[in-house]
């Protein structure tokens, strides 16, 4: 297939502000997201889910057992949550990597060497909405 026939997979961001600095703040990125070292896109993904914990305590969300350690894989996390204090903590086997507050989101490069978790701040209800992109 021509090169530009196959089909991409890309992920984008933009950031805006009005005011955050002296002029008006306006910045947009697009990435392939490929196999690694390649320019073939990723293959393979969990589904789009959601999942509501009702716990503040560490939860398995992608085991690293089920993802090829020399692989690329991206992960997307949003806190669903609307309370502003209310967050998730997000840690790689031990290593915290941060917390989403409520109605943030996190898009993370993942080796798949150590299990990705999450840990909510609350044993109320909180819920996040999860995506692993990867390769075969």
């Amino acid at each position: 297939m021509p090169f530009a026939d196959v089909p991409r997979l890309s992920a984008s961001i933009t950031i805006t502000s009005p005011n955050l600095t002296n002029d008006s703040l306006a910045l947009t990125s697009t990435g392939a997201l490929n196999k690694a070292g390649t320019s073939t896109p990723l293959d393979q993904t969990s589904g789009v889910g959601r999942r509501t914990y009702t716990a503040a305590s560490i939860a398995t969300l992608f085991a690293a057992a089920d993802y090829d350690d020399d692989k690329n894989h991206k992960v997307y996390i949003r806190n669903a949550s609307t309370t502003a204090t209310e967050y998730v903590l997000v840690t790689v086997g031990t290593q915290a990597v941060g917390r989403l507050y409520a109605g943030d989101f996190g898009f993370f490069p993942w080796d798949g060497t150590a299990d990705f978790k999450v840990t909510p701040s609350v044993a109320t209800a909180v819920t996040i909405e999860y995506l692993a992109l990867s390769e075969t």
